[in-house]
């Protein structure tokens, strides 16, 4: 079973929840005009079902090689990838100046999840060369975008993003690469840097890394790292490109999915220094890097939506065929098909109502990054700055949480044939599994919604998205729908919670940090519950859309479902933010020796 993009929700989803229709209608997405949306959805989702998605099972049988210093990535890849670059998917939303279409990140947020579904392994590299594009257009200087842009846009060439060492991970304070004035104004990188993504493979002919790096004369901590430009082949002042530069892949990783991704070991400066380029200011480079991190970031959150929503088709596909036993009320001959029974039914309902609620929440983080940059007002464009950034770590982990927990379900519909690889319901699993872990783990997600988000605009920021949540908790309450069950009165239960576990988030930040910083993780996972039901339900009272009677229901049903069983965990999660730091803290008595 391969991967159908489901380009018709995405469109709905975008103009009815995440805001494409009012971005469009307040002048901010004029190249859009004329349902431009939904074509380029369509192209993308042909090029996803019928180029990217039947690679991804030889992709992960055979995965990426380090052989005599070279990586070769699985047969097949190199030319769907240049078919994808010539197609000009790379540049959706670069600058036009350097080759790009400067789309807004409503229209890219839906291409990414499509190529994720299709292939987790082959989208990773283009997400990397995002943020490479995204950095170097904020902070890189006119002669290093003259460059690299053009052929980064293009696809001709790919970015990655260099981190993480053996000693520092999410601690970049541990940080020990190193960095050296060289008198002609370049530097001199040395140093190993671990996980890194596509740090080599022959998918281009060059790959730009940008590099976190020390200079000798640093400060300490954070404050003390400069981001550089190092290329893997160097360029000669024609533009063409010259010698090889003093990087070198040393090994790639055996993981436990995304076997075609292949994950480097980069050493720098074997032969007297690999020479790079200072991007932004000197000991400045943690801001740079952040550029790329907070779009990297709703990206992984697009990669949680896009497996949950290929493990969903791939189980449903499987429970539509597979019979076995007679469902109640079944009156066919012989033994139903096991989607008619109804605990099946409900793991299938659960499945595709998380996975429509977190794609709600990464397109509402999308739109905001769109206002923030488009609106035409500072006020404007600070509200949807904020707004954007405390959406961004619940799309992350809420998101990615949902992608392993979906995955895991569909292992469980396929049942033991899920636990053999002859599915393919394994793969989503293990594929899913890193992305709650890079870019930046769940856990620091939720540290940073609490400690840096939360508190934004003094708090109203957080309030003004509950109160849109009590706006269609209202207006689901005033349609009177008997469709809808009893999803607003599930939703307010939410809400209510979400609200009275702002409220002592807010408060224990001054005064019990770490009371706040132990319910983080329970606090993010029921503001993504709240915050998903109330998108659902959004979408619900929409209405028909030409006609489409069927559709309208099944919104209905999804929201309904969503808040009669999924929402409804909301109050413990309060219970468990507002009174359960105690658990935790003496807790720590447990691991005494």
């Amino acid at each position: 079973m391969t991967y159908r993009a489901p380009v018709e929700d995405m469109l709905f989803t975008l103009r009815h929840v995440a805001g494409l229709d009012r971005l469009s209608a307040d002048g901010l997405a004029p190249e859009l005009e004329g349902g431009m949306a939904g074509a380029i959805l369509e192209e993308a989702g042909k090029f996803a079902n019928d180029v990217i998605a039947p690679l991804n099972t030889v992709g992960d049988k055979i995965g990426s090689r380090l052989e005599n210093g070279r990586v070769t990535t699985p047969p097949g890849w190199r030319e769907a990838y240049m078919a994808w670059a010539e197609a000009g998917w790379n540049g959706l939303t670069a600058d036009p100046e350097f080759g790009g279409q400067g789309l807004p990140q409503l229209v890219q947020a839906a291409c990414v999840e499509m190529w994720n579904s299709a292939s987790f392994a082959f989208a990773l590299g283009p997400l990397l060369t995002a943020g490479a594009i995204e950095a170097l257009t904020t902070h890189g200087s006119e002669r290093l975008k003259e460059t690299y842009l053009a052929k980064l846009v293009s696809g001709e060439w790919m970015g990655t993003m260099n981190l993480t060492e053996p000693q520092a991970g999410s601690d970049l304070n541990a940080l020990r690469a190193k960095a050296e004035r060289a008198p002609d104004g370049t530097y001199r990188i040395f140093g190993q840097k671990i996980f890194i993504t596509y740090g080599d493979h022959d998918l281009t002919d060059n790959i730009v890394h940008l590099v976190l790096a020390r200079l000798p004369d640093a400060p300490p901590g954070t404050r003390g790292i400069s981001l550089f430009l190092v290329p893997k082949i160097l360029v000669n002042q024609d533009g063409s490109l010259g010698a090889p530069n003093d990087v070198r892949c040393h090994s790639i990783e055996h993981k436990l999915g995304i076997h075609a991704s292949p994950t480097c070991t980069m050493v720098y400066g074997d032969n007297g220094g690999a020479v790079g380029w200072l991007i932004g200011e000197e000991n400045r480079g943690l801001a740079c890097m952040f550029t790329m991190m907070n779009n990297a970031r709703l990206n992984v959150g697009l990669q949680g939506v896009a497996i949950a929503e290929r493990a969903y088709q791939h189980a449903l596909a499987y429970a539509k065929e597979r019979k076995q036993g007679r469902a109640p009320g079944w009156t066919g001959e012989g033994m139903s098909p096991i989607a008619e029974h109804p605990d099946v039914r409900r793991m299938l309902l659960r499945m595709r109502a998380q996975t429509q609620a977190s794609r709600a929440i990464c397109y509402k983080v999308a739109e905001g990054l769109d206002r923030a940059h488009r609106a035409t007002t500072d006020a404007a464009r600070k509200a949807a700055s904020e707004r954007a950034a405390l959406l961004t770590p619940i799309a992350k982990a809420y998101s990615t949480d949902i992608g392993v927990e979906v995955a895991s379900m569909g292992v469980q519909v396929h049942g033991g044939m899920g636990f053999v690889e002859e599915t393919g319901a394994a793969q989503h699993l293990r594929d899913a599994r890193i992305a709650t872990i890079y870019e930046g783990t769940n856990g620091i997600q939720a540290i940073d919604l609490v400690q840096r988000k939360l508190p934004l605009s003094g708090g109203e920021t957080v309030r003004g998205v509950i109160a849109e949540m009590r706006d269609v908790v209202a207006k689901v309450a005033a349609s009177n729908a008997p469709a809808f069950g009893k999803t607003a009165e599930r939703l307010r239960e939410a809400v209510d919670s979400l609200e009275r576990a702002t409220s002592f988030m807010l408060e224990a930040l001054g005064a019990r940090p770490g009371e706040a910083l132990a319910g983080a993780t329970d606090y993010l996972k029921l503001f993504g519950l709240a915050l998903g039901g109330t998108s659902l339900a959004q979408k619900g009272l929409v209405g028909a859309e030409n006609g489409d009677e069927h559709a309208q229901a099944a919104r209905v049903a999804t929201a309904r479902f969503f808040a009669e069983q999924v929402a409804t965990e909301a109050p413990a999660l309060e219970r468990a933010v507002v009174d359960g730091a105690g658990a935790v803290e003496d807790g720590a008595l447990v691991f005494a020796a």
